[in-house]
C-alpha cells in the first residue's frame, strides 16, 4: 500500500472509530466513507476490510462514498473479514450481516427497512416502527453482488452466490447459484469445478 493509501486508511479507520464503529485490523480505504450511528446500535468491520468511496478506488466509479447507517437503538451493521463495498449504501434498523470475503459491487443498496408505511394514511408523517417493514438481511460467506444490485429487507444470499449487476434480490437466493433480475431468480447453479475448490 502506498503512503497516500496508508495515510487516508489511517485517517478513515480513526474516524471511524471516532463515531464508535469497531474497526478490526488492516482497514484499507479509498477516500473517506459517511457513517450516521444511532446511540445503541452497533456496527462492526472485520479485518483487512476494504471501504472504497472514491473513484480512485474502482475503475467502474463509485455515485458517492460508502455509507454505513444504524436507524434504532439495538440496529445492527456487522462486515465480515477480508470483504470489500465500493460506494455502497447499507442501511439498518434491525441487522444487516455481511459475511468474510464478500464483493459487494459498485453502487450496491443493501437496506432491512422499509423506511415508510404501506398505510397510505399519514404515510408521510408516520414514523411508528410497528407500522413500517423490517426484517433482517443475511449475505453469508464468499457472495458477490454485482453493481447497481438492490437487496431488500428479509433477505438471505446464501454462501458462494452471485448477484447480477442491476438486480432487485426481494426474496432468499439459495448457495452456490447465479441469480439476477427484477424480482431475482436463480438463472443457474455454480459449476462443480468452482465449488469443489472452496
Amino acid at each position: 500500500m502506498g503512503i497516500y493509501r496508508s495515510f487516508i486508511s489511517r485517517v478513515a479507520a480513526a474516524l471511524l472509530r471516532a463515531r464508535g464503529v469497531s474497526v478490526g485490523s488492516h482497514l484499507i480505504a479509498y477516500g473517506l466513507p459517511r457513517v450516521a450511528r444511532t446511540p445503541g446500535s452497533a456496527i462492526e468491520l472485520g479485518r483487512h476490510v476494504v471501504l472504497c468511496s472514491a473513484c480512485a478506488g474502482n475503475p467502474l466509479g463509485v455515485y458517492h462514498p460508502v455509507i454505513l447507517s444504524t436507524l434504532r437503538p439495538g440496529s445492527r451493521i456487522r462486515i465480515g473479514s477480508h470483504s470489500g463495498l465500493s460506494g455502497a449504501s447499507i442501511c439498518a434498523a434491525s441487522l444487516i450481516s455481511i459475511g468474510d470475503s464478500c464483493l459487494i459491487g459498485a453502487n450496491v443498496t443493501i437496506t432491512d427497512y422499509d423506511f415508510h408505511s404501506l398505510n397510505p394514511a399519514g404515510r408521510r408523517y408516520n414514523t411508528n416502527p410497528d407500522d413500517i417493514g423490517c426484517a433482517p438481511v443475511i449475505i453469508e460467506d464468499n457472495v458477490w453482488i454485482g453493481m447497481n444490485a438492490i437487496v431488500l429487507k428479509g433477505v438471505t444470499i446464501g454462501r458462494n452466490s452471485v448477484i447480477a449487476a442491476g438486480s432487485i434480490v426481494s426474496r432468499s437466493i439459495p448457495p452456490d447459484c447465479v441469480a439476477g433480475g427484477n424480482p431475482a431468480r436463480i438463472i443457474k447453479p455454480l459449476p462443480q469445478s468452482i465449488k469443489e475448490t472452496e
